[in-house]
């Protein structure tokens, strides 16, 4: 007897600024996704916000970045009497159903995708999605808030102050002086809710501190300013479950750049070693501030977290965690899971699991 496919709505692109690296990543999944267990649907959403129906990831040239056309189809996911369905608007705006929707694999980074705005949209229609719920995406994907609760977790961190725009618009003296009072130069700028290393300067003067603070405004309403780690490794560990974490022992990011920018992710080579060669002090310890992290934000699903090594030092700091950890060839989320026997077709199998057992939690406790 055959086997009912589930049927899995994949969305990628969106409004922020990693909209290029979602593109990336979901090509990535798209191709794990066995088509004998899932009837896939490709919707990406444009840099304007719109959702629209393809065929899988638009393909791009060599040395560029994919990106989700303007020019398809209009999508939509509504709330019916039969449950979730998605529709597609031609041209002449009569709406036609593509079908009902088991569950949503939501592959978006940054704002609108990976902050609890589209997890919000999916649960109010009923419908099971791969990550974090709603609150802990919001949390994940604020700086400021996410160092506030490790902070509160008592888990090591960088030193660091926020910057509110207004603030800074108003006067900024005062505001550079308590900076360079409190953190030693060089510091990191970093917009406050931005992924991939996008908006990120290493500032070693007033000036580039200036120019750093700026560029992280053209990303954000708030600015994070951290205290850099000198000569300090990069060493990240994968997250699996919702009441059971699975915590992976920690990779390592080597990269030629002076620091792990976005050319250096995306455009140049990196080097991921799975998994890092640390002492098993270290991995331990990163892996038990790992799962604390995550626990302190309440992911579920998956998460990438990040740390800061200094070896000199023996110190482990905790520099973020990402409720949707990318899925392109220089990533380290698949990379650290394969070393644990997830090639990539077991990693989206496990992931739709999860999202359709935390689905079914979520119906029995809804509101």
């Amino acid at each position: 007897m055959a086997t009912t496919r589930l049927r899995i709505l994949v969305l990628f692109g969106g409004r922020s600024a990693e909209h290029e690296v979602s593109c990336l990543s979901a090509s990535n999944v798209l191709s794990a996704l066995d088509p004998e267990r899932y009837a896939v649907t490709t919707v990406g959403i444009t840099k304007s916000g719109r959702w629209t129906l393809l065929d899988g990831v638009p393909e791009h040239a060599p040395g560029t970045l994919p990106s989700v056309p303007d020019d398809g189809p209009t999508a939509a996911l509504v709330q019916t009497i039969k449950g979730p369905r998605l529709l597609v608007f031609p041209e002449d705006y009569r709406a036609e159903e593509i079908g009902p929707v088991d569950v949503c694999f939501p592959v978006l980074h940054g704002p609108y995708g990976e902050d609890g705005t589209l997890q919000g949209l999916l649960a109010s229609y009923g419908v099971p999605y791969v990550g974090a719920d709603v609150a802990s995406s919001a949390v994940g994907i604020d700086k400021r808030q996410m160092k506030n609760v490790f902070k509160a977790r008592g888990l090591p961190q960088v030193p660091y102050l926020s910057v509110r725009r207004v603030v800074w618009e108003a006067d900024r003296d005062p505001v550079l002086e308590d900076i360079e009072g409190s953190l030693p130069y060089p510091v990191f700028t970093k917009p406050n809710r931005q992924g991939s290393s996008i908006g990120i300067s290493k500032c070693r003067t007033r000036e580039e501190l200036v120019a750093g603070v700026e560029e992280a405004f053209a990303y954000d309403r708030v600015a994070i300013v951290e205290q850099g780690v000198e000569e300090a490794r990069e060493l990240e560990c994968g997250m699996l479950g919702n009441t059971e974490l699975e915590v992976t022992p920690p990779g390592e990011v080597r990269t030629t750049h002076d620091f792990y920018d976005y050319e250096g992710k995306y455009l140049d080579e990196v080097t991921l070693d799975c998994p890092a060669d640390v002492p098993d002090d270290i991995s331990a310890r990163c892996q038990a501030f790992a799962r604390e992290a995550c626990l302190a934000i309440g992911a579920r699903g998956m998460a990438r977290v990040d740390f800061f090594y200094h070896e000199g030092r023996s110190e482990v700091l905790l520099n973020e965690i990402n409720t949707i950890p990318g899925f392109t060839a220089a990533s380290m989320f698949p990379r650290v899971w394969a070393t644990q026997g997830y090639d990539g077709p077991a990693l989206v199998d496990r992931l739709v699991e999860l999202a359709m057992e935390a689905g079914r939690t979520d119906a029995r406790f809804s509101p």
